[in-house]
């Protein structure tokens, strides 16, 4: 029996999937390398791209928030930054932490003043959800965590900083 609904719904995911189409994601335009001390101001929060600290986070879960200079350096190395707000119950944290398990490149903390409910990042590319059961995550993960707009592909995500803000 043919199910026209299904064959739509499987397409929208398709679509949904495909690089450049992960609907709501905003795209930003930065240079890399560029290596600055100090704190630095940033016209996106979380930030996405720029000017960075000259070590990175290392990639993990974090109970408290991180420093985004070294963040921006993580995500100039491939790295999708998670972040959340603290409207954000601690279910939901718990399958925000499951996801960066098994992954290389991948940072989980709380963001103290948050836009959205939950924040996803990657170097020039940033996607707001407002929960974990939302479908564009997984894909956004899939597409971003040492992908194509990733200026230091291969680069690794350990051995900066484990500190907190």
């Amino acid at each position: 029996m043919n199910h026209p609904t299904l064959g739509l719904g499987l397409l929208l995911f398709l679509s949904a999937c495909s690089s450049q189409n992960i609907q709501g994601v905003q795209t930003f335009s930065f240079a890399a390398g560029d290596h600055r001390p100090g704190k630095l101001i940033y016209a996106q929060e979380p930030p996405v791209g720029g000017p960075h600290n000259p070590s990175w986070q290392n990639c993990a879960v974090y109970q408290a928030p991180v420093y985004n200079e070294y963040a921006v350096h993580s995500l100039e190395h491939g790295a999708v930054w998670i972040t959340y707000g603290s409207q954000v119950d601690a279910a939901d944290v718990a399958v925000l932490e499951g996801l960066a398990r098994g992954r290389t490149h991948v940072l989980v903390s709380p963001l103290a003043q948050s836009s959205s409910d939950i924040v996803l990042s990657a170097w020039g590319k940033q996607l707001k959800v407002d929960g974990v059961q939302d479908d564009r995550i997984g894909a956004f993960l899939k597409l971003y965590e040492q992908g194509s707009t990733t200026p230091e592909r291969g680069a690794p995500c350990t051995g900066g900083s484990s500190g907190t803000a």
